[in-house]
């Protein structure tokens, strides 16, 4: 697929980055040369220097010949211009990132009538996977995939103290799922029978929904099922906003504590169920008088990596049943969900997540970033005439770094072993590691050509905007 994107902020290079390794051809573009030649240097894409908005730079990018076209520059109004113009030069598909509050009621009317084919916003995307992580009841995540047919669990060792010192052949608890990958030591590892645990390890388990809930509903604090009806928010950005709204309209009980005054009088006029305090959210004796440790869940949304690891930390200290902290660089994910918060999101890796989807149409029903981007689980479903069809998947050549998790085949879900033959119109749940995803669309998906990546300057736009 030959793809064009439009700056080259932390959504644009993340999205770039996923996509170079699928044998897509990608042209980016943006008008700081630092950023595109951090592209160049570590990507296999073709970097052009310009403003993205402009017709006639758009015209010799061959922005009207590009099967899609994305724009994620730092401004709302020129992304929704690039897909406007795009699409009138004959791009067939476009998307872009709005992300200010204030359009969130126009995006059908920007979809049905200015023809843009997907809209992004990292921050309603995050809110709504807070939302749904607390308003599901488990302390641990869980993800669903197959319409709710199976199951994705991220198990610390600790919890499952039967199986810590076994190898992965020995431990029995395992039925009707897999150990997709362990997370150790800051890297993934795709287990084999012969993987011994060991207790710092961090295990994803996939599997049919029934057996995954009833294993972690045995297990003491696994299965502890906390409904969270009091949430306070550290921060009123645009992602605690969007999260505020979500859980009132969910009936619970929302605080939201801010230090910018304007900021607090908008959100208590934009979200009058909630109660909006003006204060500084790393002020221990104001975290104490608004009953920290009486919450049922604490999300730390602040524009701050430090302070929100700092105060979930506090969270947790003060026995918050649920504690969520939002970071701005996707690779401190992994590392301070090993710390014992229970939830790190981060808006760059949802958004990509969903953008990937979207441009992989319906051969990607649905796919999540893990461990910060060093790996992927996608929900595919096998096209007409895939490599993979008809052998069985012990003469697959499947490589070490991709597991297939389960297959869902006409309703039930069973998990794959060496002799298991998938066909067409399956739908799988695999697990593969980023640098491995040219081998799985290889197994899947005809062989895209690939492109050598240059560096070459185009027409400027001086004061307009690039990144995030």
């Amino acid at each position: 697929m030959d793809i064009l994107i439009v700056g080259m902020g932390k959504l644009g290079y993340k999205l770039a980055e996923t996509l170079s390794s699928g044998e897509h051809n990608i042209t980016v573009v943006d008008v700081e040369e630092q950023a595109l030649q951090r592209a160049v240097n570590r990507l296999d894409v073709l970097a052009v220097t310009g403003n993205g908005a402009q017709l006639q730079l758009l015209q010799e990018v061959g922005a009207g010949k590009k099967d899609l076209v994305v724009a994620v520059t730092s401004s709302d109004e020129i992304n929704v211009l690039i897909c406007l113009t795009a699409k009138k030069l004959g791009c067939p598909r476009v998307a872009a990132r709005v992300r200010h509050p204030e359009y969130a009621g126009q995006i059908d009317f920007f979809k049905e009538q200015l023809a843009i084919d997907f809209i992004t916003n990292p921050e309603l995307d995050t809110a709504n996977e807070v939302a749904r992580y607390l308003l599901r009841g488990y302390t641990s995540h869980l993800e669903s995939f197959a319409g709710g047919r199976v199951g994705l669990f991220e198990v610390p060792a600790q919890g499952l103290p039967e199986v810590v010192g076994k190898t992965l052949a020995e431990a029995d608890v395992f039925r009707d799922m897999l150990v997709v990958a362990i997370y150790r030591d800051g890297e993934v590892l795709i287990p084999s029978g012969a993987t011994r645990v060991e207790s710092d390890d961090l295990l994803q388990l996939i599997g049919r929904r029934e057996a995954v809930t009833a294993l972690i509903r045995g297990h003491g604090a696994l299965g502890q099922r906390h409904v969270a009806k009091k949430v306070m928010i550290l921060g009123g950005g645009k992602a605690a906003f969007y999260l505020a709204g979500r859980l009132l309209a969910s009936g619970l009980s929302v605080k939201i504590i801010e230090q910018d005054e304007e900021r607090c009088n908008y959100l208590a006029a934009q979200l009058p169920g909630a109660l909006v305090i003006c204060g500084d959210g790393t002020d221990l004796d104001l975290l104490q008088d608004e009953n920290l440790a009486e919450m049922d869940a604490l999300v730390s949304f602040t524009g701050h990596d430090e302070e929100n690891l700092m105060l979930a930390l506090l969270g947790k200290q003060q026995g918050v049943p649920k504690v969520v902290a939002k970071v701005s660089r996707s690779n401190f994910v992994p590392i301070i969900e090993q710390l014992g918060i229970d939830r790190a999101v981060n808006p760059v890796l949802i958004s990509a997540g969903e953008l990937v989807r979207f441009i992989q149409g319906g051969q990607i029903a649905s796919l999540s970033l893990m461990f910060g981007g060093q790996a992927e689980v996608l929900e595919m479903v096998v096209p007409p005439g895939a490599p993979i069809i008809g052998r069985k998947l012990s003469e697959a050549r499947i490589p070490q770094g991709v597991i297939l998790g389960a297959v869902v085949r006409r309703g039930q879900v069973f998990i794959p072993k060496g002799d298991s033959v998938l066909q067409g119109q399956d739908r799988v749940i695999a697990f593969c590691l980023h640098r491995e995803l040219p081998a799985l669309n290889k197994l899947f998906y005809p062989k895209r050509k690939g492109l050598g990546h240059e560096l070459w300057t185009g027409r400027k736009g001086a004061g307009k905007p690039s990144a995030d």
